[in-house]
């Protein structure tokens, strides 16, 4: 069977284990093609290909459900349920989504793209279907790395005081997350999976088996069970934790051996109640680039697959934000080791793998637990320490609570550092970090900024780590900066609350913030030509905002527009009207920045022109709505 002609994962039921094997094959040559050409995760759903395959000939697809953690370890999932054809649009504007979407495909049964979400999920769905009295089973899929999430340890806490609830977990373990796995957990997976006893048992038991008089090649059902009984009498601490929790422990099982997966899930799903299924498999497996690299390769841009090495750019980019981020930040901890880096499981993603490197008494990584991360660094803010932590703006989503109730109501000087602020591109609605503003700047006791460059940046890390009176946090984007010339040493700190005048105009009043600057004063420039002048502000911060400049402009000029990257309800732009409204400054203001709808995947120009964001589309926009009020200066 070529995957072209499958439709449906069913199909694949009655499948010899040579067949499924030239199916993972084509799996494996498909996803490597795709994402050398397109970019996307790599590594993550190489090493699960005899994972689906072996979970999905003991299931109904029609009826069963499988919840997929994160989702990035689900394109073979994607490659069996109907989506081979269109693959090739993997993370592009109208295609294939990188993650789960319950929109997408009729098997995708639960949206992700935040890890530790599954086992909630699924057990959401067994109870309700328990309570319907319908039949179907119910599997989660989630990784050793999401297994440090909070949530997902709550959840197993749940599940395990339902013994009459039929649950399978299947617990992904290849040793990583996106960077190498931290913590106590991890450790004691790993020690499981590399135990003497359960390698010799695995290779040799069954083997020893065999010999017994009469028995032969034969080995039946029940044989099977004892030669796993004798497996957990001889390795008693094997699933130790899991069993005490009300889980019936299975494994560790060879996360590419087709037969052992079918033969244990299918004993599996015979199991009153919870049960987990520890399958042990190799990120990037079947591209040796990718094994031996396995943080590189978790996720890719496009790349040449005969080498592995990226295609590289037409010309020279300037640093990205995250590159320049570090290097600072390196630079100010090596004079103050009170410095200290906190990133959750993405040190690559945030650059803080090179304080790692560097600096490595001044770095700490906690896994997928980015709750943990802010009440750990305001702990440390307690006793003195500088905090800086580096998350993604979607991720610190997930700490919303610990960032009132533990930093601000204390008024505990922790500085948050927001990478990936704005549209992101092809991760789609899950990893947009559109919200920050709205969710940061409602909080008492916190500042909130944003660089226009790169360069703006540098200085407000030094703002940030010198600020001692409450909560800091600073939202830059992804990608590059603009090439502007950087500091080596002697940042200043920007004044708390104080932006800058970078044009006059007595036209209009544009507000920038953030990533937005640049492109409102090319706003400006094209207003020029149509005989409008502009007073352009970098605002800056959006709390405190700096009212001083800003109202005496705005009734001034009396025309007033906001530019954010970010969602328009409770961001920069309200933030500005609420003052000119509250000082009583009653003058019209457009706000332009992203309406109430999810942007979905796509390049982030394609996003920002739908969303009529270009400078092209902006100028007109302003033009349009103020009109009656705009006169040339040489009309």
């Amino acid at each position: 069977m070529h995957l072209s002609e499958l439709k449906h994962p069913n199909q694949l039921h009655g499948l010899s284990i040579h067949q499924l094997e030239q199916v993972a094959r084509q799996i494996r040559e498909k996803h490597l093609e795709t994402i050398a050409a397109t970019g996307g995760h790599l590594g993550p759903g190489l090493g699960v290909v005899e994972l689906t395959l072996g979970l999905y000939q003991t299931l109904d697809l029609d009826h069963d459900k499988v919840i997929w953690d994160v989702g990035h370890q689900a394109y073979p999932h994607k490659l069996i349920t109907g989506r081979y054809n269109n693959f090739s649009t993997l993370r592009q504007k109208d295609g294939v989504a990188g993650y789960l979407k319950r929109c997408e495909s009729k098997f995708d049964h639960f949206g992700a793209g935040h890890a530790s979400t599954s086992i909630s999920a699924a057990l959401g769905m067994a109870l309700s279907r328990d309570m319907k009295g319908e039949k179907f089973k119910v599997v989660a899929v989630i990784g050793d790395g999401a297994l440090t999430g909070g949530m997902a340890l709550e959840a197993i806490n749940h599940a395990g005081h339902l013994p009459h609830t039929n649950l399978m977990v299947v617990l992904n373990d290849n040793e990583m997350s996106i960077s190498p796995n931290v913590g106590a957990i991890p450790r004691y997976l790993n020690k499981m999976r590399l135990s003497p006893p359960v390698q010799f048992l695995k290779d040799n038991l069954e083997e020893q088996f065999k010999q017994i008089p009469f028995l032969g090649e034969t080995f039946t059902p029940e044989m099977q069970r004892v030669k796993e009984g004798m497996k957990r009498l001889a390795v008693p601490k094997v699933g130790a934790v899991f069993e005490e929790l009300g889980f019936t422990y299975i494994g560790p099982v060879d996360g590419h051996n087709l037969e052992e997966l079918i033969n244990t899930f299918n004993e599996a799903h015979k199991i009153q109640g919870p049960v987990l299924v520890h399958v042990a498999t190799t990120k990037g497996k079947g591209y040796a680039i990718a094994e031996k690299d396995q943080v590189g390769y978790h996720a890719q841009s496009p790349f040449d697959l005969a080498t592995g090495k990226a295609i590289p750019a037409k010309k020279p980019k300037p640093p990205s934000y995250s590159k320049v981020f570090a290097e600072t930040l390196i630079k100010l901890a090596e004079d103050n080791p009170n410095i200290i880096g906190i990133t959750a499981a993405m040190a690559t993603g945030t650059g803080l793998d090179k304080l790692h490197e560097k600096l490595p008494k001044q770095y700490i990584d906690v896994g997928i637990a980015e709750q943990h991360a802010v009440t750990l660094a305001a702990g440390m803010a307690c006793e003195g320490i500088r905090p800086v932590v580096a998350i993604y703006s979607t991720f610190l989503q997930r700490a919303f609570d610990q960032i009132i109730h533990d930093v601000c109501i204390q008024k505990l000087p922790v500085f948050f550092c927001l990478d990936r602020a704005g549209i992101v591109g092809e991760d789609g609605p899950t990893h947009q970090g559109l919200y920050d503003i709205a969710y940061l700047r409602c909080i008492p006791n916190m500042v909130v900024m944003a660089p226009k460059d790169e360069a703006e940046l540098q200085q407000m890390l030094v703002t940030g780590i010198e600020y001692t009176e409450g909560a800091i946090a600073m939202r830059y984007p992804r990608g590059n900066g603009y090439g502007v010339a950087l500091m080596e040493e002697g940042w200043e700190p920007l004044p708390i609350g104080k932006a800058e005048i970078l044009r006059q105009g007595d036209d209009v009043l544009i507000l920038g913030y953030g990533s937005m600057v640049y492109p409102a004063m090319q706003t400006a420039e094209i207003l020029s030509e149509h005989g409008i002048e502009a007073t352009v502000i970098n605002a800056r911060f959006v709390k405190p905002l700096d009212t001083e400049l800003i109202l005496p402009l705005a009734e001034k000029i009396g025309k007033v527009v906001t530019m954010e990257e970010g969602c328009l309800m409770g961001g920069f732009g309200s933030a500005v009207a609420e003052a000119l409204m509250d000082h009583n400054v009653l003058v019209p203001v457009m706000r332009l920045g992203v309406p109430d709808k999810l942007v979905d995947h796509a390049k982030p120009d394609q996003s920002k022109a739908e969303l009529e964001l270009t400078p092209a589309q902006m100028s007109d926009r302003i033009l349009k709505t103020f009109s009656r009020q705009l006169t040339p200066v040489n009309s």
